[in-house]
């Protein structure tokens, strides 16, 4: 009886951490490993200034610690984040011949939907974000997740958003990488 009264503990437990989070990725797609790769700007359909960039940042630096040495970012005068007029389309078209110029077969990017302390005695914070992986060439998606994640009241938030990001990006992150 004890036994099953831990088995049962055990299963409340991760019951409730599953509630923490909402997860939904592709499965990845056949990719040259060799290929160029950039990130992309990401839309900000937040009321926090600069998420999107944000949640580049993060999304870059995880694709960099997993060996994407070909990793390029786009200059930085194709994002211009406004909250008054949002421009996600225009910049984003704009990053995709960019990076056509730039010779890059892949690109990251995808949207923030929410990045904040949540309101209340506690403050939990929260993130959700989507990525998008992309044919330069044809603009096509080739791969894409979307997910949202809550934490404790202590901790940050941008530890949250990269718990979020790396395991949305599980698939991409496994990918065979050219050597460095």
């Amino acid at each position: 009886m004890p036994r099953f009264l831990a088995i049962l503990a055990s299963l409340a437990f991760l019951a409730f951490f599953a509630g923490c989070s909402t997860v939904d990725v592709g499965r990845a797609p056949q990719l040259d490993a060799n290929a160029q790769w950039a990130v992309l700007p990401f839309a900000n359909h937040t009321e926090t200034p600069q998420a999107g960039l944000r949640a580049e940042a993060i999304a870059e630096n995880l694709l960099r610690a997993e060996g994407a040495a070909t990793l390029k970012r786009y200059p930085a005068g194709i994002a211009t984040e406004t909250l008054f007029e949002p421009g996600e389309r225009k910049t984003q078209e704009a990053a995709l011949a960019w990076a056509r110029k730039a010779g890059v077969r892949y690109a990251l990017t995808g949207s923030v939907d929410e990045w904040r302390y949540k309101v209340g005695v506690d403050g939990e914070p929260a993130a959700g974000v989507t990525l998008q992986v992309l044919d330069v060439a044809s603009g096509d998606v080739l791969w894409a997740a979307t997910g949202a994640r809550t934490g404790w009241s202590r901790e940050a938030l941008s530890a949250v958003a990269q718990q979020l990001i790396r395991k949305l990006l599980g698939p991409i992150l496994a990918l065979p990488r050219k050597a460095a």
